[in-house]
């Protein structure tokens, strides 16, 4: 049975009461058939598994680009990594996931009802290639409008991605105008919709997560720079290595019962090390030394304006978080720089290496062999 808690939001001249609904857990013996591939359970990609990882702990960082070749767990880890997270409270029959305790975001019909709440699995919103610009930002309900003569608001892949994850594969073949308003949502967290007599605005803060193949395009500059983190992933050559892949695959396909039972405590494990570290990490401190040195490794590296210095902190201190440390230090700055730094360098016609060189040239010479 579902237990009821009446209690009220912070600010109560702009919300209703909350009324929060419980549900008591499913039975152990029931196992949901669509659960994903357990995140723990991934072979080797140790560097995408730790940016996401980085991402879900610390939101703020921007978003996380996985470049490199097909087949190499890059869906997979995305849709594990989300099934790791707490739950979140959301407001019963809201279309934008709203947070009851962040009175200031909510939306206007959530401001203006009293508030049911439950606890909902963090979202996971696929943005397909071929998706209209309707489908992404929100239309007219032309349902409604031909059948009952009213005019409303039929949310689209924005709203139900709000405190969730967005993800784009094949990213870097994404139309232009939607790359314009992802841009435009991604720095504003909210979507504003103007159209067919419609004024709508309604909170959209997602972490946004891309895929490609550098082979098929390269990525817009513009949106490039607006993933804090960015991994290259490439198919593995250790024998061992693929044949473990293929192997726990295999084992997973035929029994995903058997082997998300074989793997629940691993995952249980890590469940805790997030939610600890996404409680801690706002209380990890960042010494002027570590400041000193990412500014000094941005500016060896040529990094365009400050983004880099604070998205390099911002991931140096989730990864402070997740390992138990109470503050940022060199160790946490060498792990994160290549993938907060390294698709952000200006192409240097005299240096021909690549940026992964480059980075780790600079860390040397700022940190030290």
């Amino acid at each position: 049975m579902a237990s009821l808690q009446v209690s009220f939001p912070r600010d109560t001249s702009r919300a209703a009461p909350v009324v929060e609904v419980t549900e008591s857990p499913a039975p152990a013996q029931l196992f949901d058939s669509s659960a994903p591939f357990p995140f723990s359970a991934i072979v080797g990609q140790d560097d995408m598994k730790l940016a996401f990882l980085i991402a879900a702990i610390e939101p703020s960082v921007g978003g996380v680009l996985v470049f490199g070749d097909r087949g190499t767990g890059k869906s997979t880890a995305v849709r594990a990594l989300a099934r790791l997270l707490p739950q979140m409270h959301a407001v019963v029959g809201c279309a934008y996931n709203c947070d009851p305790a962040a009175t200031a975001t909510l939306c206007d019909a959530c401001r203006t009802s009293a508030l049911k709440t439950a606890l909902r699995p963090v979202p996971v919103v696929d943005l397909p290639l071929g998706a209209t610009e309707d489908r992404v930002v929100g239309a007219l309900d032309l349902e409604r409008a031909l059948t009952r003569g009213e005019k409303a608001f039929e949310p689209g892949l924005l709203a139900k991605a709000n405190r969730g994850f967005l993800y784009i594969d094949e990213v870097n073949l994404l139309e232009d105008h939607l790359v314009d308003l992802l841009l435009d949502v991604a720095a504003s967290g909210e979507n504003v919709v103007e159209r067919e007599g419609l004024s709508v605005r309604h909170p959209a803060r997602f972490v946004l997560i891309g895929s490609g193949n550098p082979e098929e395009g390269e990525l817009r500059p513009q949106l490039l720079d607006r993933f804090g983190l960015a991994v290259d992933v490439k198919t593995p050559t250790d024998i061992a290595t693929r044949v473990e892949v293929v192997r726990r695959r295999d084992v997973f396909e035929r029994d995903p019962a058997r082997f998300h039972r074989a793997w629940a405590a691993e995952e249980q494990k890590l469940r805790r090390r997030i939610a600890t570290a996404r409680q801690r990490v706002g209380e990890i401190a960042a010494p002027d030394s570590v400041l000193e040195k990412a500014a000094r490794l941005c500016v060896a590296l040529g990094a365009d304006g400050l983004r880099g210095e604070l998205t390099l902190l911002r991931a140096a201190r989730a990864l402070a978080a997740f390992e138990g440390e109470a503050t940022v230090g060199d160790v946490e700055l060498r792990r994160v720089a290549p993938f907060a730094l390294g698709h952000r360098l200006r192409r240097n016609p005299l240096d021909e290496t690549g940026s992964a060189v480059r980075v780790a040239r600079a860390i040397e010479e700022t940190f030290g062999a």
